[in-house]
C-alpha cells in the first residue's frame, strides 16, 4: 500500500504556488482523487491533507454519529464546512488558499510531512518544534513500556 512518508521544505512562490513533493504526488494519482483534500487540522496548527482514502476515512468517522446529531453535525462542519481540493498543475504546483495559509503560520516555506494514510502542511519552524515535543513523547512512552518488560530496554526493534 502507498503511504505518504518523509518530510520536504519547498519555498512558496510570490503568487502562492508550492511545488508538492513527487513522492506525495505519485501517492494521490494512485489513490484516484483529482487533486489534494486539505483542511485546517483540529488539533495542531497544521493543514491535514490526502486523497481518497483520507476523504472516506472521514466519511466513515461522520456516518458512524448518529444522523442529525450534533456531534455529527459539528464533526461534519469542522471537516468538511472547512476544506479545500486544491488542484495540481502539470508542473506539481499547486496554491493554498491564504485563509489555509494563516491556519498554520504558513508564509514563505512549507514542510511537508507523511503520516502514512494522509500528510500535513507545517510553517517549518512549528514543524520543528512538533517534531521534538514528539521525539520527546516517544523517548518517555519507551522508557515507560520498557519498565514493565525484563532484560529488555523497551519494545523490540525501538533505538534511539
Amino acid at each position: 500500500m502507498d503511504q505518504f512518508v518523509s518530510a520536504f521544505t519547498n519555498k512558496i512562490d510570490t503568487k502562492g504556488r508550492v511545488s508538492v513533493p513527487a513522492s506525495f504526488r505519485s501517492v494521490l494519482a494512485k489513490d484516484g482523487l483529482d487533486g489534494i483534500y486539505c483542511y485546517p487540522s483540529l488539533d495542531a496548527p497544521a493543514l491535514d491533507a490526502g486523497g481518497k482514502r483520507l476523504v472516506d476515512k472521514i466519511n466513515g468517522l461522520v456516518e458512524d454519529l448518529a444522523p442529525y446529531s450534533d456531534e455529527r453535525d459539528h464533526l461534519a462542519t469542522a471537516l468538511f464546512g472547512t476544506s479545500e481540493i486544491l488542484s495540481i498543475d502539470q508542473d506539481g504546483r499547486t496554491i493554498l488558499p491564504e485563509r489555509l495559509r494563516e491556519h498554520a503560520g504558513i508564509t514563505t516555506h512549507i514542510t511537508f510531512v507523511g503520516l502514512g494514510e494522509k500528510f500535513q502542511m507545517w510553517e517549518p519552524g512549528r514543524f520543528e518544534a512538533h517534531l521534538a515535543e514528539a521525539r520527546q513523547k516517544v523517548r518517555d512512552l519507551r522508557k515507560l513500556l520498557g519498565a514493565g518488560r525484563r532484560g529488555s530496554g523497551g519494545p523490540e526493534g525501538a533505538r534511539e
